[in-house]
Parts: C-alpha cells; structure tokens; sequence
C-alpha cells in the first residue's frame, strides 16, 4: 500500500475517532508556539480545509467558526517563550501538540501528525509530511493554531509597541530585526534564537 493510500485506508477506519493535530510558531523570535487538534464530524463536513498558510486571513476567521461549531471537539494548546528557551523549539513544538491532544474531550482512536515527528506519547499515530494539504483534520488543526497565535501577536504588538508584532507574527523580518537592535529585547522574545541571543551577547549598544 503506498503512502496516499495508507492516509485514506487510516481515515476511513478512523472515521470521527481520528484527531488531526498541527503547530503553528516554530520560525519565529517571538511568542509561543501554538498547537491545535481537531476530530471532525463526518456528518458535518467542512469545504474549503486546507493548509492555513494557503489561505487568507478573512478566509481562515470564516473556516474557525465552521470548524468550532461542526467538530466533534477541538482543542488549542501552547508551549511558551520560556519552555521553548528550555527545551528547544522542536521538543517544545512535540509538547505543545501532545497537549493539544490531552484536552480533546473526546480522546482519539488515532492520531494524525503533520510532519514528520511524532511527540512521545501512547497514542496510535502517524506522522504525515504536508499533511496540513492531505488531511482535513490536520488542515483545520493548522488553520485553528494559526488564527489563535496570530490573535496573540496582535495582542503583543499593543503590549509591546514599535516591534510590528500585528505585521510579521514575531518572524525575523528586516522590520522585526531593526526593532530588536534599535528597542531591545522584550520578556516574549525567544533569547535561545540566534537573532535574540547574540544581541544579548553584545549587551546594551553605547
């Protein structure tokens, strides 16, 4: 059996005991890193699932209502500046999404991941590369993580002033970069990242 038909054999055995999971966060200097997991409901489906990083904002706001009110359940969870500083931002990627899975109110029979890690846990699991565009579970896991940490962003760049967090979502943009050499570095800031830790090593400009 090759890898397509594996995905759509597991589904249908599966079918309304499968969680998708994603995480959205791992690139940038800032914030936490979100993970979501989704067990949709076959007798509710939902058009237009795909990687959320294919699809407008508006388009990702209209799909996150859909999938809060025809899921099964669903579930947001996060591993934070700190534990990413701790663990590294794979290890804390892994966590955020076994916690994501934890909260389902309904556990699941199977566990579709996207990529190509699986976090150490005991449930039956697949990792899945691009799954985000091959599985619409994991598509709307995407699409709730991401809308949840990009809220958060825009709620950081009111908190936090002059770095653009509402425009590029923590990543290290040229914007990004020149806030962090011209204001500093703020308690959100990931100071186990490159752009971050090596402006601390240089400490305060004279």
């Amino acid at each position: 059996m090759n890898d397509c038909a594996e995905i759509d054999a597991l589904q249908r055995k599966f079918c309304g005991q499968l969680a998708g999971v994603d995480e959205v966060g791992r690139g940038p200097l800032a914030g936490d890193v979100v993970a979501a997991a989704v067990i949709l409901d076959p007798a509710r489906p939902i058009s237009g699932l795909r990687d959320s990083k294919k699809l407008s904002a508006r388009r990702r706001e209209v799909l996150v209502g859909l999938i809060k009110e025809r899921a099964l359940c669903w579930s947001v969870a996060r591993a934070s500046v700190a534990e990413i500083d701790q663990l590294n931002i794979l290890q804390a990627s892994l966590l955020a999404m076994h916690r994501a899975v934890q909260t389902l109110a309904r556990q699941p029979a199977y566990v579709l991941v996207d990529g190509n890690r699986l976090p150490e846990w005991t449930y039956a699991a697949r990792a899945v590369v691009k799954g985000d565009d091959r599985v619409a579970a994991i598509a709307a896991a995407s699409i709730l993580a991401k809308v949840q940490r990009d809220s958060e962003l825009v709620a950081l760049a009111a908190q936090y002033p002059g770095y653009g967090f509402a425009k590029h979502k923590g990543y290290p943009t040229a914007v990004h970069l020149q806030a962090l050499r011209e204001l500093g570095v703020t308690p959100v800031h990931r100071r186990s990242f490159a752009p971050v830790k090596n402006l601390l090593a240089r400490g305060p400009a004279e």
